[in-house]
């Protein structure tokens, strides 16, 4: 059968492709397209029906164990050091940098948790895990190693881990030293010289305290109590960390004075007085001056509290069983009357008596003398320490307002009798007067036996009971010029003389971080004494002061 003739030709109706046409916009440039995506490649199912939308879900868990892999990698610390690694970064350590007197506070926080010291700046800075203060500083200034100022552990940062070498015993021993019994027995004989890093000469126990700004009140105090014997031996040899912050503090600054490798020679008490200043209400603190006796009261009562001291029973501390004594107390008043002539009559009443307990003896002075006496040449008026004494005999009387008033010590007399000179007084503008007047001494064999009620049963009669000087604060007015009325005023100085150990009559003399000099012992008592500390000699002796 024919075929019936197609009505046009096929090429003419062909219809072109939409890809086959050319665009209508002549003038656009040619743009490089970028390359077709490359075609997807099937994968299992792995009996999924749809495997496309498996292969989503593992993406997804592919991209969330790679997060969790960089977490892990970036909080991953070192327990040990890598083999033959142990001695990285000990070489970056600056000894002559190191300070650990100020107290321990995050210089970033001012956090006192879980501080170190770096090693390499001296700063101090809180924790060591990733994002704390140590750690940042570890890594912005690469700074490496760190010690615990707690555990006195080293550790290298960020690595985080511990490192235990010999060569790092001496900075533990200055961050808090520790003494032997056998070592704190040879301390009384004839102390050692030794050298610091910068190859300057002292002598343990004979170091210098920085006067900050006003301090010197303070140092003074805390020279002579650290030579107390009992005292010293005590704070060095118990286990006080159980015990409250004033009496951590006071212990850790009596054993950096005698430290025998010391890295300086001198001490800062920064510490101990920020302690202080928050306990006594800023009473006592760096930035003012104050009485160094009403310091050396507040802080032997707080002392004795803090070691668990009685306020009624006696001598219930090692405070008050080196330094409490009694004495006994007799007032009698004083009444005035007039009779049928008009004539002024005194009538004594009853005598009362009464015990009292001391830790300080105070010694009045007699009044200043109004004129230089130009004769004698008596410019600065003497008085001899056993004059002063003579309050103590139970003879003497005082006069205070309608009483009079009688004083004597009472057996038995303590191991170390704490002596106050009254030099200041309130004037009549409530100005505080100073009397110059020296008290003259003989440092050594004190017989305090006049003074001391007898009793047989104590104290054999007629024995005396000696005491010997071992610290000696002074007082020294230096003029300054000021913007007052008279043009100048005067700034108290204080200074401290101590004894060495054993049978030695050397005496040094400490002023603030100043060189420590030597004192002659005849030329103690040129000076203004302010306060004595005396220590009861345990064999028999005579001699008189």
């Amino acid at each position: 059968m024919a075929k019936r003739p197609a009505e046009e030709a096929l090429e003419g109706a062909v219809t072109d492709s939409p890809a086959s046409k050319k665009a209508r916009v002549q003038d656009a440039p040619d743009e490089d397209l970028p390359p077709p995506p490359p075609p997807e490649v099937p994968a299992s199912s792995n009996g999924h029906a749809n495997g496309a939308a498996h292969n989503g879900k593992d993406e997804n868990d592919d991209n969330l164990e790679d997060e969790d892999e960089d977490e892990r990698t970036t909080s991953t610390r070192l327990t040990a050091p890598i083999e033959g690694y142990s001695d990285l970064y000990l070489d970056t350590i600056a000894r002559s940098r190191l300070d650990f007197d100020f107290e321990k506070l995050c210089s970033v926080t001012l956090s006192n948790i879980n501080v170190y010291a770096c090693l390499v700046c001296g700063k101090y800075f809180s924790g060591r895990g990733a994002k704390t203060p140590a750690y940042f500083h570890a890594l912005e200034e690469g700074h490496h190693v760190y010690i615990n100022m707690e555990t006195k552990k080293v550790y290298v940062l960020p690595d985080g881990y511990e490192v235990k070498n010999k060569s790092l015993d001496d900075i533990k021993y200055v961050v808090d030293p520790r003494f032997t019994p056998e070592e704190v027995k040879a301390m009384d004989k004839e102390p050692q010289p030794k050298w610091d890093l910068l190859g300057r000469k002292y002598i343990p126990g004979f170091v210098g305290l920085n006067n900050i700004k006003a301090n010197d009140y303070l140092n003074v105090v805390v020279q002579a109590l650290s030579h107390v014997t009992p005292l010293r031996n005590f704070l060095m040899l118990e286990d006080l960390s159980s015990k409250p912050e004033l009496v951590k503090r006071f212990s850790v600054l009596v054993r950096k004075i005698w430290n025998p490798k010391a890295f300086k020679k001198h001490v800062s008490p920064h510490e101990l007085i920020q302690n202080i200043s928050l306990q006594s209400g800023k009473k006592f603190s760096l930035t003012e001056q104050a009485d160094p006796v009403e310091f050396l009261s507040w802080f032997l009562n707080n002392l004795h509290l803090a070691l668990g001291g009685s306020k009624t029973k006696p001598k219930s501390s090692i405070i008050q069983k080196i330094f409490q004594g009694a004495l006994r107390v007799e007032s009698q008043e004083i009444t005035a009357r007039a009779d049928a002539g008009d004539r002024l009559r005194f009538e004594d009443t009853a005598i009362k008596s009464q015990q009292s307990r001391f830790m300080i003896l105070t010694l009045d002075l007699p009044p200043a003398p109004l004129f230089q006496d130009d004769v004698e040449k008596n410019i600065i008026p003497q008085a001899p320490l056993t004059t002063v004494l003579q309050k103590y005999n139970g003879i003497v009387a005082q006069e205070r307002m309608n009483t009079r008033m009688r004083y004597r010590l009472l057996h038995p007399l303590p191991p170390y009798l704490i002596m106050h000179v009254k030099r200041f007084q309130p004037n009549k503008f409530l100005q505080s007067q100073r009397n110059p007047t020296i008290v003259t001494f003989n440092p050594r064999a004190l017989d305090m036996s006049p003074y001391v009620e007898p009793d047989p049963k104590q104290h054999p009669m007629g024995e005396p009971i000696v005491y010997d000087l071992v610290a000696n604060m002074t007082y020294e007015g230096v003029k300054v010029r000021d913007d007052s009325v008279e043009g100048e005023a005067e700034r108290k100085v204080w200074k401290a003389q101590v004894k060495e150990g054993g049978d030695s009559n050397q005496w040094w003399e400490m002023q603030d971080d100043f060189p420590v000099e030597k004192v002659n012992a005849d030329l103690l008592a040129t000076k203004e004494s302010y306060v004595m500390v005396w220590e009861r000699r345990r064999g028999k002796a005579k001699g008189k002061a």
